[in-house]
């Protein structure tokens, strides 16, 4: 009896001490947390989309209340959510262009020439390292990877080719961290019609037409049309959406493309000049934008 008693007390007295070490080691350790960070967080539509470049809203917030990063940076939630967010935070934003995917091959399966009798995995990323699924090896593969990432269901499969739902999109990134063949790249609309090379096989001309009935032949027809705008990267034509002004007219330099490799996304620009907003100035600056020559760098074909 005398030993159960003794064995509990020694019990009781090693749980106590061990208690009081943790009260201390809580309150030395502990991290401080800004109180705004809760409140940020719960400002946030909480999709952990990671369009904003951090994984998870609740460390966008974090950065946010640690000064580390800006309010305009939610995708999902977009202009409403980042007012909210400056208006708590007691700071005024410049209005920054939305980014949206944009998809640079405009072949459906009736436009590709040569086409494998592929009987591998039914997935982009394997069809990429295999080959055998078409001629040309730098666009669209057709399985649709971009489609299974989004999770706002803003991506269909129309013909074996992607075609984005602007109205559902929130610019997370995700369908262009999912390309193999990185042909979605994400863009400002300055605009809510924007033009888009629709193409990004960068071989020489007759090369292009043996293998796509819509590819770019890399002429410079347009890029001599509208040298501020366009200029030629190896054999393919790329857009500068610096520049882009909103008063420009892109139908002489789309009548030119023999190919029509230059298409137009999202809703029609009013007609008369004078309802063009001028968004020369429209901030385009982003931290996870990358030029159309390192998208290109990054590019790995195999078939």
């Amino acid at each position: 009896m005398v030993t159960m008693l003794l064995s509990g007390g020694l019990m009781f007295v090693i749980a106590t001490i061990v208690c009081a070490v943790l009260v201390v080691a809580h309150a030395r350790l502990a991290v401080p947390v800004d109180p705004r960070q809760a409140a940020l967080a719960d400002m946030l539509p909480q999709a952990n989309c990671g369009g904003c470049g951090f994984p998870s809203c609740a460390e966008y917030a974090r950065a946010m209340a640690g000064g580390r990063t800006t309010a305009d940076r939610c995708t999902v939630g977009g202009p409403p959510v980042t007012a909210v967010l400056a208006k708590y935070l007691g700071i005024s934003l410049k209005p920054n262009a939305p980014y949206r995917p944009v998809i640079h091959c405009s072949a459906k399966r009736s436009d590709r020439l040569k086409q494998g009798d592929y009987k591998g995995i039914p997935t982009c990323s394997a069809a990429n390292v295999i080959g055998g699924v078409q001629g040309c090896t730098y666009g669209c593969l057709g399985f649709g990877d971009c489609v299974t990432v989004c999770d706002f269901d803003a991506i269909c499969m129309d013909d074996g080719l992607p075609v984005i739902d602007y109205e559902k999109c929130t610019g997370c990134g995700a369908c262009v961290k999912a390309c193999p063949r990185h042909i979605i790249e994400q863009v400002p609309f300055k605009t809510e019609q924007i033009m888009v090379v629709g193409c990004c096989n960068q071989d020489p001309g007759k090369a292009v037409r043996d293998v796509c009935n819509v590819g770019c032949i890399g002429c410079s027809a347009c890029a001599r049309m509208m040298p501020e705008l366009l200029h030629m990267h190896e054999n393919l034509v790329i857009i500068d959406y610096d520049q882009l002004t909103g008063h420009e007219d892109f139908a002489p330099v789309q009548a030119k493309c023999p190919m029509k490799s230059l298409v137009m996304i999202g809703k029609p620009q009013p007609h008369h000049e004078h309802d063009l907003a001028d968004v020369a100035s429209v901030d385009v600056a982003h931290p996870t934008r990358r030029s159309a020559e390192v998208r290109f760098d990054t590019q790995n074909w195999r078939g």
